[in-house]
Order: C-alpha cells, then structure tokens, then sequence
C-alpha cells in the first residue's frame, strides 16, 4: 500500500507495522468481519420463516402437518448441531449436483457414486470449475446460511410455538366471541402479542446464533476464524512478513470482536422488550 513497502526486509518498527498489517491478507481479513454480519442478516430472516412455519405446522388441526411440524423440530434439537452443519451442505450441494447431471448429461453411462467418490460431469458441477473464485465463496456462503437456517429455524419454531400459547386465551375467545375468524383472531391479536413471550428466547438464540458464526470456519468458508489462524501461524522465510506464533493476539482480537456485538446485542434486546412491555401494557405482568 505504502511505497516504502516494497522491500519488507528493510523494514523496522512503525514502517514494519503500516506495511504488515495492510497486505492484501490482512484487507481479506478485515473483509472477512463483513461475513459475519452478512451471515446474521442473511440467515435471520429465513431462520424466522423456518420458526414460523414450524410453530404452525406444529398448531396445525391436520394431523400430517402437525407431525411434521413436530419431528423438524424433534429431529434438529436432539441431533448435534455440527453433524447439520456439516451434513446440509454435503447433501444439498450432491443433490444440486445430481439433478444438474440428470439433465445436462443424460448420455453419462458411468456411476455417479464410484465408491466413496461422488462423479458427476464437469457441466454439472455446481459451481463449474472455470468460475471465478467469488461464485464459489458465494456458493459456499449460501449453503452454509442454509444450515444455519434449518438449525436455529427449529429452536426458533420452539420459542414462537411456546410464545403463541402463551398469549391468554380469554383474548382469544374475546376476539372470537366479536366475530374475528381464526385467521383475523391470529394476525390481530395471537401474533402481535406473542412478540412479548418470544423475545426472550429469541434473543437468546441470537446470541447463540452468534456464537455459532465461527463455524463457517468448517464449512470452507474464508471467515475471521480462518485468517486470523492463517496469519497468526508461525511464518518462515518464504513469506514477506515472517513472525513467530501471533495466533493468541490475533484470537484476543476475535474475543473483544464477539463480546463487543453481544453487548451490542443484549443493550438493543434490552430496549425492544422495554418498549414493547410499555406499547402494551405489560411491563406490570411481565415483572
């Protein structure tokens, strides 16, 4: 970045400092902080849809759905998370690929599974091998918010299937009783004020959900986990800017990162339940 950085070797103190920590390594690491976020708010809108449709389905007067509703959430809560996180992208990745390989070669006479080997053709490589290197992060990023997806999505439907019945059932009847359909009675009254039961536990799956984030780490995506190990490890000659073993300051540096946005995090939970216990009332029932 600096013209005196051209020669490293020469390079003592501050001059050191300005030239080490803007290589294009390092601007990818402070890119990668940028995932993060961009995984918390890609994931939080489809984690809420994924909690939403499983509490109804579980609510559901129709027995198929209601079981359905129910095993989603049975079935992601008493699996580990990382066998999910893992198993998600592997699956649907093969199972984009699979489909890609059934129409684009439909002449392929080989098998696709040559024993622990998955072989599709190159056309139906997902994504293709002369892509450029962002549509494979792109690709890899969205599999991984997928995952995220389906696991905090079934905590999620927990809490809000617990918020919605939590709401009083005298307000229900009540509403009912006015002439309110089942439909009017759940967007007017049952949803607006389950927000009040949910967002406790929602809170606290954000918190989790945060915690979660290094885990892109697994997936292959290039996240702060992955430079922060890659330039704290112990550098040897063939790198400009070698240096003993900094992965403990550079971890210390993700710490303060991910407690500074849980305090962030926990001040504006703090506010919302504040603001929405005084919009209704509550704030004497709920204490």
């Amino acid at each position: 970045m600096f013209e005196y950085c051209a020669d490293p070797k020469i390079l003592e103190g501050f001059q050191w400092w300005s030239c080490y920590l803007t290589t294009v390594k390092h601007m990818n690491f402070y890119t990668s902080f940028l995932v993060v976020f961009a995984l918390l708010a890609a994931t939080v809108p489809i984690i809420l849809v994924f909690g939403f449709a499983g509490a109804i389905a579980r609510r559901s007067r129709f027995a198929p759905l209601r079981w359905l509703g129910w095993i989603y959430t049975s079935m992601v809560r008493g699996v580990p998370d990382i066998i999910f996180f893992l198993f998600v992208p592997i699956a649907m990745d093969q199972g984009i690929e699979y489909l890609r390989h059934q129409v684009k070669c439909s002449d392929w006479a080989e098998p696709i599974r040559q024993g622990n080997d998955f072989v599709v053709c190159a056309a139906a490589k997902m994504p293709l091998s002369i892509s450029p290197n962002w549509v494979h992060e792109t690709y890899g990023f969205f599999l991984a918010a997928l995952a995220f997806a389906i696991v905090f999505g079934a905590f999620a439907a927990n809490t809000i299937h617990g918020a919605l019945g939590a709401v009083p059932h005298a307000q229900l009847e009540t509403a009912a009783a006015y002439g309110m359909s089942r439909r009017q009675v759940f967007r007017r009254i049952q949803l607006p004020q389950m927000w009040v039961y949910a967002l406790p536990g929602l809170s606290n799956l954000w918190m989790i959900l945060i915690k979660a984030t290094p885990l892109l780490f697994l997936l292959g995506v290039e996240d702060i986990v992955y430079w922060a190990r890659e330039l704290g490890g112990t550098k040897t000659s063939r790198f400009a800017y070698p240096h003993p073993d900094w992965r403990l300051g550079y971890f210390l540096v993700l710490m303060v990162f991910y407690l500074g946005l849980a305090w962030v995090s926990e001040v504006f939970f703090e506010r919302m339940m504040k603001r929405l216990t005084q919009a209704r009332g509550m704030s004497e029932a709920t204490q």
